[in-house]
């Protein structure tokens, strides 16, 4: 699904390395530099690609995700928020749902940097009767910074749901996670977790007191995926295993067995925003070369 995004047609070129395209129902910026490529999606502020020089893709896109208006797309980064999980309608949130606007862009030799903005509006008014503003910072480079800031009066809860490209699920294990966990697979007993996190079959665990960076071993050792946390309470881990993977439209059957999601979260302690005080959740990805 990436390389179809990079070679999409260019409707405006915003800059040397960023361009304007269109995916399906969405507009998507596409950054073409030498130090990297990636793709985000105007739609949710939702990064789709990120793949540094010289290295496989990171993030994990489904083949078989809606590209239309409205509808959350399955992989990428989804920004989770102003709730995480069935808290209220849509699941999720509706941040990842709602067009958000290019507000800023920078490029140097290193890198690029977009910032994206959403405010509250008639239609998020409906869902959620809150002021808001939210910025969405990326800094795309060798490594991939995330920030996302909230400005209001309010308490919400949120995720950035990190879906990961992996070489075979069933060699992949995640450190850095901490041992107790709520299962969501089990109904919400809560567990702990020794050792490493495999994935055996369906996976849906929320770690609340994690460590501030999670390493995913991925085909066999072969390389290594840090994703660091900040200004987190939780990390989320998530595969939907063969059965689930089956049943989900937007997921080729087999789709589990190349990604894993590492979420940086905000779920048993709120975010609270206050006067001049944001909310911040914010996420760092590098890959460790093996040695």
């Amino acid at each position: 699904m990436q390389d179809k995004l990079f070679s999409l047609p260019v409707v405006e070129q915003l800059s040397p390395y960023l361009s304007r395209r269109q995916a399906g129902e969405l507009p998507v910026l596409v950054i073409n530099h030498p130090r990297l490529r990636a793709a985000v999606a105007l739609q949710g502020a939702q990064l789709l690609a990120w793949q540094p020089g010289g290295e496989q893709p990171v993030i994990w896109l489904s083949d078989k995700t809606p590209l239309a208006s409205g509808k959350a797309i399955r992989g990428g980064v989804p920004i989770c928020w102003p709730w995480f999980g069935p808290a209220g309608e849509p699941s999720h949130g509706f941040a990842r749902t709602q067009p958000w606007v290019l507000s800023a862009h920078d490029e140097n030799d290193e890198g690029v940097i977009l910032t994206f903005v959403l405010e509250s509006n008639a239609q998020t008014k409906k869902l959620w009767p809150h002021d808001f503003t939210l910025f969405a910072r990326f800094r795309l480079s060798q490594h991939c910074e995330i920030e996302l800031e909230a400005h209001g009066d309010f308490e919400a809860t949120g995720a950035l749901h990190s879906y990961f490209q992996v070489a075979d699920i069933s060699q992949v294990e995640v450190s850095g996670l901490g041992t107790d966990f709520i299962d969501k697979v089990n109904n919400g007993v809560q567990g702990q977790l020794t050792g490493k996190q495999t994935y055996p079959g369906r996976i849906d665990r929320i770690f609340t007191h994690p460590e501030d960076c999670s390493l995913i071993s991925d085909n066999g050792g072969q390389r290594c995926i840090e994703v660091y946390h900040h200004y987190h309470s939780d990390v989320v881990t998530w595969n939907p295993g063969a059965e689930l993977a089956c049943s989900m439209s937007d997921m080729a059957n087999e789709g589990y067995k190349t990604m894993v999601c590492v979420e940086t979260a905000r779920i048993s302690q709120a975010m609270t925003s206050a006067g001049e005080q944001p909310a911040r959740l914010a996420t760092t990805f590098r890959i460790r070369k093996k040695s």
